[in-house]
């Protein structure tokens, strides 16, 4: 990578960091959920291995259970 490149992504990496975390760590203090606290109810469209499900999937529907929720980064996509 060119001096000049290297000198353009940090002085943009830096500009991000200061001036874009703060507005999203402000927007979003208050819909932090507490640390044992009751998940709100969210109904998101199901995905095995197999494939995505028909049905979509709510969380009140698995009350009781573990239930552990993950997303994968450009997972089954293109780009």
């Amino acid at each position: 990578m060119q001096p000049s490149t290297m000198a353009f992504v940090f002085a943009l990496s830096l500009g991000l960091a200061v001036f874009v975390q703060p507005a999203a760590a402000q927007a979003g203090a208050s819909d932090i959920i507490a640390v044992g606290a009751m998940a709100p109810d969210i109904t998101v469209t199901g995905a095995t291995r197999y494939g995505v499900l028909q049905d979509p999937v709510r969380l009140s529907d698995l009350r009781g259970e573990v239930v552990v929720i993950a997303f994968f980064f450009r997972a089954r996509t293109p780009g």
